[in-house]
């Protein structure tokens, strides 16, 4: 079942977002409900190439957020199951040390649906 996409106000795409989940899409109502500009995984970071220049790890963070030059990574993962995107965002660091990126953890999300009463029950 495909997620139903409002008419988002501040969305800075120009293509329409294809969220990967519903904690996606509920966290993209937030920022456009405050206003905050955004763009969904605008940008696609090389970690890792071969001697060939292939590309073999990458990473996009959910959110770009222009205003703030902050990138925003979600994650309903386990905490015990986050050690591989941990290891993403700290090779993302070292590779381009001046990109700002946040990454909310599972603990963060809960918190931010129970406040505003957000449905992430998947879809």
């Amino acid at each position: 079942m495909a997620l139903e996409i409002p008419d988002f106000q501040v969305y800075r795409g120009t293509e329409p977002p294809r969220f990967a989940s519903q904690a996606e899409l509920e966290c993209a109502k937030v920022l456009d409900y405050y206003g905050v500009p955004w763009e969904y995984e605008p940008t696609t970071f090389v970690l890792e190439e071969d001697e060939n220049g292939r590309v073999l790890e990458a990473f996009a963070p959910d959110f770009y957020l222009p205003d703030q030059d902050l990138y925003v990574e979600i994650t309903l993962m386990k905490q015990s199951l986050v050690t591989r995107k941990n290891r993403k965002l700290r090779k993302l660091r070292e590779r381009y040390p001046d990109v700002r990126i946040k990454l909310f953890y599972k603990r963060d999300i809960e918190r931010l649906a129970q406040h505003f009463n957000l449905d992430l029950a998947p879809s």
